[in-house]
């Protein structure tokens, strides 16, 4: 295939059959790894731009500022490469440090900020910096309708072109709501039987009425409930803990041969407690978020 430049090339991800994990049933991951950044957040980085570009409100040589926990941060990165805008990325200092060195190598600018405070911190830092930027502009990734918007356009019609008879149950993480609200919706209109399954983490339960907590679970549970989570489309909550998570992780690394992040490890991780309940004539689909080589400095993950 030929693209005249890399953002052209996102989407139309596969979707694989993880086999050698649930040889008893059907259960189906799809790879966001394959994205030109690396994560499922390019769909989202390039929507939010050129809708905001579309609208007028982000124009040529102006700043961009996000608060990320890493992979939107990428996707935009990657975005603003292409586009020449510049980037300006406000992160937890918990935040792999893979991540923050991909950033930098895309030309992004990185400020810190600490641990404790999760994406909130992020969030209030940001604003900050935008408050004294006249030129600045804020993708707000937590609450833009382009965030879930272009999941229900282009991830959920891919996943209804691969299976035009349905998914029976969908498993997704939780960070910012746009992935599983935006294909839970387009999913739940096409096919109203679809149960959608929302994977938070055990320390940071706030989806399910808990308390904000830290957690090494990067990408999903935010501390908040996001603006941009439709509930309606949620059936059920799965809590899943740090240990479970990396155990996903190296499970499907070392049996399927796909070496995906924490988050896609907790996917894993959910799907395997839910197959006792799971007939055999039942379809799951879950999702592969990013690639594993963004968490080779962590402790413990790989040993």
């Amino acid at each position: 295939m030929k693209y005249t430049s890399v953002d052209k090339s996102l989407g139309f991800t596969p979707h694989i059959r993880l086999g050698r994990l649930f040889p008893a049933l059907e259960v189906w991951l799809k790879d966001e790894r394959r994205n030109p950044s690396g994560s499922i957040k390019d769909r989202a980085a390039l929507a939010m731009v050129e809708d905001a570009e579309c609208r007028g409100v982000l124009k040529p040589g102006e700043v961009i500022i996000e608060p990320t926990s890493g992979n939107t941060g990428i996707g935009l990165a990657m975005v603003a490469a292409v586009k020449g805008y510049r980037l300006i990325l406000t992160m937890p200092e918990s935040m792999s440090v893979e991540r923050r060195a991909m950033l930098k190598a895309y030309g992004a600018e990185v400020v810190l900020t600490p641990a404790a405070l999760g994406m909130q911190g992020a969030i209030e830092k940001a604003n900050e910096i935008c408050l004294s930027i006249p030129s600045a502009w804020m993708p707000m990734q937590f609450s833009n309708p382009a965030n879930p918007d272009i999941h229900s356009q282009t991830t959920a019609y891919e996943i209804i072109t691969d299976f035009p008879d349905g998914i029976d149950i969908m498993v997704a993480g939780v960070g910012t709501a746009g992935h599983i609200t935006g294909v839970g919706r387009k999913l739940k209109s096409v096919f109203p039987n679809t149960k959608v399954i929302a994977v938070e983490p055990y320390d940071s339960p706030v989806l399910s009425g808990g308390k904000r907590g830290s957690h090494p679970i990067q990408g999903i549970g935010a501390g908040f409930v996001p603006k941009n989570l439709d509930r309606s489309v949620i059936d059920e909550i799965l809590l899943v803990n740090a240990d479970e998570a990396i155990e996903g992780m190296r499970f499907l690394a070392r049996m399927e041969g796909i070496l995906a992040g924490i988050s896609t490890g907790a996917n894993v991780a959910a799907v395997k407690r839910l197959q006792n309940s799971i007939t055999t004539r039942q379809r799951i689909l879950t999702f592969a978020y990013d690639t594993g080589e963004r968490y080779i400095s962590v402790n413990g993950i790989w040993e």
